[in-house]
């Protein structure tokens, strides 16, 4: 799977790449009629992209599935009760609207893993983790302390410490798994029985957000 890409188009589209795939443009799709989709135990009702992308997928992963467009903000997922404001919700993300990290920290794990007993899969790329936001300039881990930040025009409610999975072990170009992180986030980024890198975000009002940006820590 890591070896799909989608590129956004203009207008809301994707264009559809992977290894030995001829390439597909899916436009946002103009039906009404939903279909029933579950992500990590919610139900939400999103719209069918159409056959055509639905027969790449499958051909490519070798299993019979659907590519799905979420079309309106009332169908989507509420986030965790305990880390936000009533009526705050989801897409088809993970669990929260954002992931911060820092390049810092990425430094800093990537010093650890160069000390332990996988040291040749080091030093490990920001891809790994899948993030939305990339701050740098920050001492390691400061992210850890962080309550309330400023992007550009918009403020964030820094919610939880980001736990880990075995995504995280996959190569992105090559789709190749070793042991790194999560060899070294468990001897020293365990939060209870979570391994943790990076922030989940929740932006607090409405407002585009761009690289380059000036980033400031309000709590």
């Amino acid at each position: 799977m890591c070896l799909a890409r989608a590129e956004g188009l203009p207008g809301g589209g994707l264009r559809l790449t992977a290894p030995g795939m001829a390439p597909l443009t899916v436009e946002v799709p103009g039906s009404v009629e939903t279909v029933p989709v579950e992500v990590w135990k919610d139900q939400v009702e999103a719209v069918p992209a159409g056959e055509a992308a639905a027969e790449w997928f499958s051909g490519y992963l070798g299993v019979e599935c659907r590519l799905v467009y979420l079309d309106a903000p009332e169908k989507r997922r509420p986030i965790a009760p305990d880390y936000c404001e009533p009526g705050e919700t989801v897409s088809f993300a993970d669990g929260f609207p954002l992931l911060l990290t820092t390049t810092s920290s990425l430094d800093a794990l990537n010093s650890l893993i160069a000390q332990g007993d996988h040291a040749d899969e080091g030093p490990l790329p920001m891809n790994r983790f899948r993030p939305n936001v990339v701050v740098d300039g920050t001492a390691p881990w400061a992210e850890d302390e962080w309550r309330r930040v400023r992007i550009g025009e918009v403020v964030f409610q820094v919610a939880k410490p980001s736990a880990r999975c075995v995504v995280t072990t996959t190569d992105q170009h090559t789709a190749e798994r070793g042991k790194e992180p999560l060899r070294t986030l468990a001897r020293h980024r365990r939060f209870g029985d979570r391994l943790v890198f990076g922030q989940n975000l929740i932006p607090r009002g409405v407002g585009t957000i761009r690289i380059g940006d000036p980033f400031e820590i309000l709590d």
